[in-house]
């Protein structure tokens, strides 16, 4: 999680010494005012220790919530630690390949999220208060994983390609299955190898693996050991990889899960970010026939990025819907103007089934008559006119599975693919820790 700036001051305490006015020593001072130090460098950057107790606030906070029994506290600030690196390292880069976010979409992020938990602004930061959050770091907490998912559209799920092969076999495992698809809650443990390890230091990392799944063999709570053992991640929120189906695990994952009952902890498994431990949760299967109300619509995209800003392309939607209003073809300025891969086809984005869109398109669209064209909406992606051509109840039961299927399969290699590249990019920087440095 981003963090504040602090000056960095080689000395670790201050303490004030008084004389009284006789010449004799006064009484011990009454307080010890802590000066920040360097606990780590990333690059040219330094991490202050008031950083590191700042996230570790928030993470106990976290760790409670979740009833997970924090590790020891050294365990937790390398923990921690760790996270913050790595965050640095993703930051850093970001800022160097020229990834920025303005506050006008901070802002309607955070409206957002408000509106998710049903509150309005000033309760949510009454709420935030109430957590001892402030505001002004929660903002710098939401622009960094609004960056960290440029990043990953970036370099990751910009070059996922799902074939229809793929889908078939990932149907055709379904089949095989009873019950229809099944998901799995899964926890983990990861205990990462570096890039270009030494036979030595993989070793080492496997028999940290071990150990971990001795302790869980033994009867240890696996969220806690999970929180002391894993560098993934969700290490501190126990591990938990939440719900999952077939063909969104990790691959590694996919066999022995599919194999393992409820409570279940696999052997120690390898792959190339290191070795893992999962433990199955719990499983559900889905067999249910699904007929949804559908819309059949198109739209124009005028993203947000680093090279357009949201004044100018609020400024760009405007103009076009001035001009729909004036007359002009939805399809025509579609193709010349939308920026995404429907502008082939004069926008159209086909028959759309509910959840196939963000919620702030789907709300907006379900609110249009036939033929209507909506206002300027801003969505995650940017700025939409959205026209809605037609409206109709289907079963989509089998469309809808290769959908799932083409999805699921695409979220798994881009959780694979950006973990991988996280790891590859904390690993290319400089890092220097300094958390025992006590000079």
């Amino acid at each position: 999680m981003p963090v504040k700036s602090h000056s960095l001051v080689c000395a670790l305490v201050l303490v004030a010494i008084s004389v009284t006015a006789s010449g004799q020593p006064a009484q011990p001072p009454a307080r010890v005012v802590t000066v920040d130090r360097v606990v780590a460098v990333v690059n040219d950057e330094a991490i202050t220790q008031y950083d590191l107790e700042d996230a570790k606030r928030i993470v106990l906070q976290q760790l409670k919530q979740q009833n997970v029994q924090p590790p020891a506290a050294d365990v937790l600030d390398k923990q921690v630690l760790e996270r913050l690196i790595t965050e640095r390292a993703l930051m850093q880069y970001a800022k160097e390949n020229g990834i920025r976010v303005d506050d006008t979409q901070i802002e309607r992020t955070i409206q957002r999220i408000a509106e998710d938990n049903k509150l309005t602004p000033d309760q949510f930061r009454k709420a935030l208060a109430q957590e001892n959050i402030p505001y002004a770091k929660y903002r710098d907490d939401v622009r960094s994983e609004i960056i960290v998912q440029r990043l990953r559209e970036r370099e990751i799920d910009s070059h996922i390609t799902v074939s229809d092969a793929e889908v078939d076999n990932y149907l055709a495992t379904l089949k095989l299955q009873s019950g229809g698809e099944t998901e799995y809650r899964l926890a983990h443990i990861l205990v990462a190898v570096p890039e270009q390890a030494s036979a030595e230091q993989i070793e080492a990392r496997r028999r940290r693996a071990e150990e971990a799944l001795k302790k869980v063999q033994d009867g240890a709570d696996f969220g806690q050991i999970a929180a002391g053992y894993s560098d993934a991640g969700d290490a501190l929120q126990g591990g938990s990889l939440g719900w999952r189906s077939g063909a969104r695990l990790p691959t590694v994952f996919a066999d022995p899960v599919r194999s393992m009952k409820v409570g279940d902890v696999s052997s120690v498994l390898r792959s190339a970010a290191g070795f893992h431990v999962v433990k199955l949760l719990e499983k559900r299967s889905h067999n249910e026939p699904t007929v949804v109300d559908q819309i059949h619509a198109r739209h124009i995209l005028v993203r947000v990025n680093e090279t357009v800003s949201e004044a100018e392309a609020k400024a760009k939607i405007d103009r076009l819907k001035d001009r729909i209003d004036n007359g002009a073809k939805f399809e025509d300025l579609a193709k010349v103007n939308s920026e995404d891969a429907s502008a082939a086809k004069g926008g159209d984005l086909g028959w759309l089934s509910p959840g196939d869109t963000v919620r702030e398109f789907d709300d907006a669209m379900k609110r249009l008559e036939l033929d209507q064209v909506s206002a300027p909406v801003r969505s995650p992606f940017g700025w939409h006119l959205i026209e809605v051509l037609g409206k109709r109840k289907q079963d989509i039961t089998a469309d809808r599975e290769r959908t799932q299927a083409q999805l699921a399969i695409r979220q798994r290699k881009s959780e694979e693919g950006f973990q991988d590249w996280v790891r590859q990019t904390r690993d290319r920087a400089y890092v220097e820790i300094r958390l025992d440095d006590r000079g």
